[in-house]
C-alpha cells in the first residue's frame, strides 16, 4: 500500500508543516502523518504570529523559502510593527490572524506542494535497525519505510489536560494523546521529562461590552512578513483588538480556587513557561501588583469567538467564570470553553546535533515542542531546519546549520543543544548577541541566497532580493553624491527643530541627524524625489537604517567575526574529556554529555567557564 519515502514527518503542527514543505521543495518524497487531517496547522493557542523576536523568526523562515510568512500574511486580520519607538534591531512584526483561514491556507499550500503525501493515523513506534531509523509503525499497524524521520509531536506525547481537579488524556482539548513513542525512545536510551503549557478561556464576543475597554488600533501601513508580493488585506479592512485589566477583586476570586489548582496541588509535575505564565502564577509571583493586562483578541473575520490573552489558567471552570465576570467589559460574558493546562513529554535538546538529528539514532530528527520550546514561530523554524536536514541525510548531503550571527534561528538551535532547557523555551531579542545584525528588515539579505542554494527559496525570491539590494545601493550613492543648498532645506529643518545649514551639505549627512526621516527628506528635495522617490519604500527604509546605524552594524560584524574564530576550531568527535583533570568536574560532565562540535559551542555550555575553554585550546594544540 505504501511506497518507501525519503522523509516521513510525524505531526502536522507548525513544525511538521514547515518540515514537510522544506523537504518536499528540495526534492524529497515526503509523507506527512497526522492524527487528524482537520487540524493541520491549527493555532492551538493565541490566533497570532510574530511579536518581539518571534517576528524576526517568521521573516527568517520566509527569507529561506518557508511558508509561515506567506500563510500569516494571507490570513491576517490585523498588522502591527512593535517597538517602532526603539532602534530597528528591536522592531518586530506581528499579525493577528483568522485561525480557520490560517489553517486552511496552510493545508492548501501543502496540498499544492508536489512530493507531499498525507496519512491520517497515530504513529505508535519507530522502526530502528542498527542504530538508524528506517520507518514508522502506525496505530493501525502499517509499517511505512523512509530514509529519514522527523518527529514533531507537539503536546501530544502522553498529554494530560488539567481543569481544576479534573484531568484526562489528550494532546489538545477534544483530541486524544499519542502513546508509545516516549516509551520506545526511553528504551533506546533517550532522556525524557515533562513540561506544561496552558491556554485561556474562549468567550462569546457578542456577550462583551467593548465600550469599557481600551481599543488597540492596527498600523495604517501593512508591511507583513513575506518578502514576496503576497495579496494582503487593505488597512481599512483590519479588525481591532482591545485591552482591559484584572483587579484585586478578580485576584481574590481566583485565589479561592487555589486549593483545587492542579499546579499548586502537585498534580502537574512539568515546568510551565516562565515568560507566559498562567494568571494564577502571575498573581502568586507578582503579589504586589493589583492588576494585570488582558488582550481581547478576535479569532477571525467570521466568528464571534474571542481569545482572552493573558488569562491562561487551569483553575476550576466555575472559578474562571466568576473571576472573568469581574473584568471590565466581561460582566455578562459567555464561555465557549474554559482555559486548561496541558502536561506532555519532551526530550531535553542536548541530545541533538546542530542539524536537529538525534545523537543516539541516525536519521531521526526532533523539531518543535518535543525539544522543549513554546510558540508557533519557534516550532516552525525548527521544522524548517529539520526538514532541510532530513532531506540532506536522505540524499547523502552535508548538514545545514545557521550560526548565532546568521539568524535568530541559529541562536535558538545553539541555545537548545548547548544549554538545554528545563522550562518551555521562547525567543527574546535579549538572547541574541547580534541584534543589530539580525533585524527583521534584512532577513532576505542574510538568508535568501542560502535558501536558494538549498533549493527551497525560489528564483523570484532571489531576484526580488537582488533588486532590493540594487535599489538600496542606488539610494545611498545618490544621497552621498547630491549636495543640498541651505535654501532648499532650512525651512524644513526648522520645523524639525534641527540646526539650519550655513553651507551646502551632502544629503547623506543630513539624513544622519536623529530626527530626520528619509521619506521626508526625499519629499523636500525635487532632485531626490525624481531620482529615488519612486523606489520601494522598504528599500528607502533599508538605506536609512544602514546609514544611521552603520557604526553599530560594523562593530557587531567585527565582533561576530572574532567569535567565528572559535566556531572554526573543531573538536574531534573522539575527543576524551575525562582525561583532562585540569577541567572542573562539572565542565567534564557537561562536555562529555553534550559533545560540542566547536570551541565556540563549548564556551556557551552552562557550567563551562573561560578557563575551561583555554585548557581545551591548549590540549587541542592551539
Amino acid at each position: 500500500m505504501f511506497q518507501e519515502y525519503d522523509v516521513i514527518v510525524v505531526g502536522a503542527g507548525h513544525a511538521g508543516c514547515e518540515a514537510a514543505a522544506a523537504a518536499a521543495n528540495m526534492g524529497s518524497k515526503v509523507l506527512l502523518i497526522t492524527m487528524n487531517m482537520q487540524t493541520i496547522a491549527q493555532m492551538s493557542c493565541n490566533p497570532a504570529m510574530g511579536g518581539i523576536a518571534k517576528g524576526q523568526i517568521v521573516r527568517e523562515i520566509d527569507a529561506l523559502g518557508g511558508y509561515s510568512g506567506i500563510v500569516s500574511d494571507k490570513s491576517m486580520i490585523q498588522f502591527r510593527m512593535l517597538n517602532k519607538s526603539k532602534g530597528p534591531g528591536m522592531w518586530s512584526p506581528r499579525t493577528q490572524n483568522d485561525k480557520m483561514l490560517f489553517a486552511n491556507t496552510w493545508r492548501e499550500m501543502l496540498e499544492q506542494t508536489p512530493n507531499v503525501d498525507f496519512w491520517q493515523d497515530m504513529v505508535r513506534s519507530l522502526i530502528v535497525s542498527r542504530g538508524t531509523v528506517v520507518g514508522v509503525i502506525t496505530g493501525m499497524g502499517q509499517e511505512i519505510r523512509a530514509k529519514s524521520v522527523v518527529l514533531t509531536n507537539g503536546t501530544f506525547l502522553n498529554g494530560v489536560i488539567h481543569v481544576g481537579e479534573k484531568q484526562f488524556g489528550g494532546g489538545r482539548m477534544g483530541e486524544s494523546k499519542a502513546t508509545g513513542i516516549t516509551e520506545q525512545l526511553v528504551e533506546l536510551g533517550f532522556e525524557t521529562d515533562r513540561l506544561k503549557t496552558g491556554t485561556p478561556p474562549r468567550v462569546d464576543g457578542r456577550s462583551l461590552d467593548y465600550s469599557k475597554m481600551e481599543i488597540q488600533e492596527p498600523d495604517e501601513e501593512i508591511v507583513g512578513f513575506s518578502y514576496l508580493p503576497v495579496e494582503r488585506i487593505q488597512p481599512e479592512q483590519q479588525r481591532h483588538c482591545w485591552i482591559t485589566y484584572t483587579s484585586q477583586e478578580v485576584h481574590d476570586i481566583l485565589k479561592t480556587g487555589f486549593d483545587r489548582s492542579p499546579m499548586y496541588q502537585g498534580r502537574i509535575e512539568g515546568s510551565g513557561p516562565r515568560y507566559c505564565p498562567s494568571i494564577e502564577d502571575k498573581i502568586n509571583r507578582f503579589a504586589d501588583r493589583d492588576r494585570h493586562q488582558l488582550f481581547v483578541e478576535p479569532e477571525g473575520f467570521n466568528t464571534v469567538e474571542i481569545y482572552v490573552n493573558g488569562f491562561s489558567t487551569s483553575l476550576p471552570e466555575e472559578v474562571q467564570y466568576r473571576a472573568l465576570c469581574k473584568v471590565p467589559g466581561f460582566e455578562n460574558c459567555k464561555f465557549f470553553r474554559p482555559g486548561y493546562a496541558i502536561e506532555y513529554d519532551y526530550f531535553p535538546p542536548t541530545q541533538l546535533k546542530y542539524n536537529l538529528e538525534t545523537k543516539l539514532i541516525n536519521n531521526l530528527f526532533f523539531a518543535g515542542q518535543i525539544n522543549g520550546t513554546t510558540g508557533y514561530e519557534e516550532a516552525a523554524c525548527q521544522g524548517l531546519m529539520a526538514g532541510i536536514n532530513a532531506h540532506n541525510n536522505a540524499w547523502g548531503k552535508e548538514p545545514f546549520s545557521l550560526s548565532r550571527s546568521d539568524a535568530y534561528i541559529g541562536v535558538l538551535i545553539d541555545d537548545l543543544i548547548s544549554k538545554g532547557t528545563d522550562e518551555p523555551y521562547r525567543m527574546f531579542t535579549s538572547r541574541a548577541e547580534f541584534r543589530t545584525l539580525l533585524r527583521q528588515d534584512n532577513a532576505d539579505f542574510r538568508l535568501t541566497q542560502k535558501g536558494f542554494d538549498l533549493g527551497i527559496a525560489s528564483q523570484q525570491r532571489l531576484d526580488l532580493m537582488h533588486q532590493k539590494m540594487d535599489e538600496v545601493a542606488k539610494i545611498k550613492k545618490t544621497l552621498q553624491e547630491f549636495s543640498v543648498e541651505p535654501e532648499m532645506i532650512n525651512s524644513f529643518l526648522e520645523t524639525k527643530k534641527s540646526a539650519p545649514l550655513n553651507e551646502k551639505a551632502k544629503a547623506y549627512k543630513i539624513l544622519l541627524r536623529p530626527n530626520i526621516n528619509i521619506q521626508e527628506l526625499v519629499n523636500q528635495i525635487p532632485f531626490l524625489k525624481a531620482e529615488i522617490g519612486s523606489l520601494n519604500p522598504l528599500s528607502l527604509e533599508q538605506a536609512e537604517i544602514q546609514a544611521k546605524y552603520d557604526v553599530y552594524i560594523e562593530k557587531e560584524r567585527e565582533l561576530a567575526l572574532k567569535m567565528s574564530n572559535l566556531e572554526d576550531l573543531m573538536i574531534p568527535e573522539s575527543f576524551s574529556y575525562d582525561k583532562l583533570q585540569a577541567l572542573s568536574s562539572e565542565a567534564r560532565q557537561k562536555l562529555e554529555k553534550i559533545r560540542p562540535k566547536t570551541l565556540g559551542q563549548a564556551s556557551r555550555i552552562s557550567g563551562v567557564n573561560p578557563s575551561d575553554v583555554q585548557i581545551l585550546m591548549v590540549f587541542m594544540g592551539r
